[in-house]
C-alpha cells in the first residue's frame, strides 16, 4: 500500500466542469494570490513598514502610524522597526519573510497541545518596545482561541494576522478561519492538489500585495503539476507509479544540471527575487472543480479512525475534532520523528517532518516548541486516504510501536 503525504491529482479533474462553490478566500475582493504563501507575508510586512500601504485612517491598522511616531521622536526622525509578536513553534519560512521585509520578532510560546499562550502574549505586550502586530498560527486546522485573541488585540491595540497556511477551509462558529484578523494567509496546496498557490487577504483595507504579482513560468507549474498526477497513478499501482516518478526525478536533474531555473514548492527558506511570482492560471482553474464539502468531511472521518484506534494505546495531542475543523494531518506523538517517519515509509506511509529546527533565536530549552520539534509527526489523513488506508496507517503506528507512550 502507497500513502501519500499530500492529496493527489486524479487527472479527470482537469476536464471537470466548473461549478463548485469556492470557500473563502477564494475569489474575494479582498484576497491576492501568490505562488507560495510567504510572497504574501513579505508583501504584508513590507506595506506596515513602509508608512501602512492599504491602512485605512482610524483603523486598528493605523496604530503602526502611532507606533512610529512614539518611536521616532517625530515625523522626522528614522523610522523604527515595527515589532511583531510570533510563535515560538513555527515552520520557517514566515519568520524569513517578516525578517526579509524589515519587521523584528519577538517570540511567544505555544504550548503542547498546540494553543498559544495569551498570558505570556498578554505580557509581552508590555514590553518595550510596545508591538505592532500579533502574527497568530492556526495549526493543522484548529482554530486557537480566537475570540479571546480578537479581545486582547483590541486592548493592546495590535494589528492580528491570521496563518491560516495549515488551516484552509476551518471554521470557528460557522465563520471561516482568516476572517477574524486584519489579514490572512493561505497556502492552498497543502489542502487541495494544486501545485502551487498562496493568498493574502486584506479584510479592511486595500491588499498590498495586489499590484505587485506576476505570472510564474511554465516550467516552474508544470513540474509540481505531473508530480501530483504522478503520485495519483502510484496510490493505485505502486510499481508503475514508482518507476514515473523516479523518471520524473532524473528529468529534474537533468534540468537543474542545465542551469534551467524553476520556483520551488515545499521548500524552507526565503528568495526575495521571487517575492513577485504569482499563482498559476492552472491553479485558478483547478480551485473551481473540487467538492470542498467533501474534502472537508473524508478528513474529518480519517481523523475519527485513527483516533480511536490509537487512543488509549499511544499519546494523543490533546485536540477536540469540534464542529468546523478541518484537519490537515493527524498529530501523531512519536518516540523519534525520524526513525518513526523511515518506519512508516517502510510500510507505503508518507509523513511530513513539519518544523524540525525554525529561527534558533527562538529555540528555549525545555519548552513546549522543542518538544512539538523533536516528537510531533504529521500523518496524512486527507481526502485522497480511504478509510481502509486510515485504518491500515492506525495499525502500522501501533505494530511498529513507535508513538508515545499513553
Amino acid at each position: 500500500m502507497y500513502i501519500p503525504a499530500w492529496p493527489v491529482l486524479n487527472p479527470t479533474s482537469l476536464f471537470k466542469p466548473a461549478g463548485a462553490t469556492i470557500p473563502f478566500p477564494l475569489g474575494c475582493p479582498g484576497s491576492s494570490y501568490f505562488y507560495v504563501a510567504r510572497n504574501g507575508i513579505y508583501h504584508l510586512m513590507k506595506s506596515l513598514v513602509s508608512c501602512g500601504v492599504g491602512v485605512p485612517a482610524g483603523s486598528k491598522e493605523a496604530a503602526q502610524a502611532a507606533y512610529r511616531r512614539d518611536a521616532d521622536g517625530g515625523p522626522d526622525a528614522q523610522k523604527a522597526e515595527p515589532l511583531v509578536l510570533v510563535p515560538d513553534y513555527h515552520h520557517g519560512n514566515e519568520i524569513y519573510a517578516l525578517k526579509a521585509a524589515g519587521a523584528k520578532l519577538r517570540y511567544y510560546p505555544v504550548k503542547k497541545n498546540l494553543d498559544v499562550d495569551l498570558d505570556a502574549i498578554a505580557d509581552l505586550c508590555d514590553l518595550e518596545p510596545k508591538p505592532l502586530a500579533l502574527y497568530l498560527t492556526h495549526f493543522i486546522g484548529w482554530p486557537q482561541p480566537i475570540i479571546e485573541i480578537q479581545s486582547l488585540c483590541n486592548r493592546k491595540n495590535l494589528i492580528l494576522i491570521e496563518d491560516c497556511a495549515l488551516s484552509f477551509l476551518s471554521e470557528f462558529e460557522g465563520r471561516p478561519l482568516g476572517t477574524f484578523g486584519a489579514y490572512a494567509v493561505f497556502c492552498l496546496y497543502k489542502t487541495v492538489p494544486v501545485p502551487n498557490g498562496g493568498v493574502l487577504v486584506a479584510n479592511n483595507a486595500v491588499n498590498p500585495g495586489t499590484t505587485a504579482v506576476r505570472p510564474c513560468s511554465a516550467v516552474s507549474v508544470t513540474g509540481p503539476s505531473i508530480d501530483l498526477i504522478l503520485r495519483w497513478i502510484r496510490s493505485r499501482n505502486e510499481f508503475f507509479g514508482r518507476a514515473l516518478l523516479t523518471a520524473k526525478r532524473a528529468i529534474g536533474r537533468t534540468l537543474t544540471g542545465a542551469n534551467v531555473r524553476r520556483l520551488p514548492i515545499g521548500d524552507t527558506g526565503f528568495d526575495i527575487s521571487n517575492v513577485n511570482a504569482g499563482m498559476s492560471p492552472i491553479c485558478h482553474t483547478l480551485l473551481g472543480r473540487f467538492g470542498y464539502e467533501e474534502i472537508k468531511e473524508r478528513r474529518r472521518r480519517n481523523f475519527r479512525i485513527v483516533e480511536n484506534l490509537l487512543r488509549g494505546n499511544v499519546a494523543l495531542v490533546d485536540k477536540t475534532l469540534n464542529d468546523g475543523v478541518c484537519p490537515l494531518f493527524f498529530p501523531l506523538l512519536v518516540k523519534h520523528k525520524q526513525i518513526a517517519a523511515a518506519s512508516l515509509a517502510g510500510r507505503g506511509i508518507e509523513t511530513v517532518e513539519f518544523w524540525n529546527s525554525g529561527d534558533p533565536q527562538s529555540h528555549q530549552p525545555g519548552s513546549s516548541a522543542e518538544f512539538l520539534r523533536r516528537h510531533l509527526l504529521e500523518l496524512p489523513i486527507h481526502q485522497d486516504v480511504t478509510p481502509e488506508a486510515a485504518e491500515y496507517s492506525a495499525k502500522e503506528i501501533l505494530k511498529l510501536d513507535v508513538g508515545l507512550a499513553a
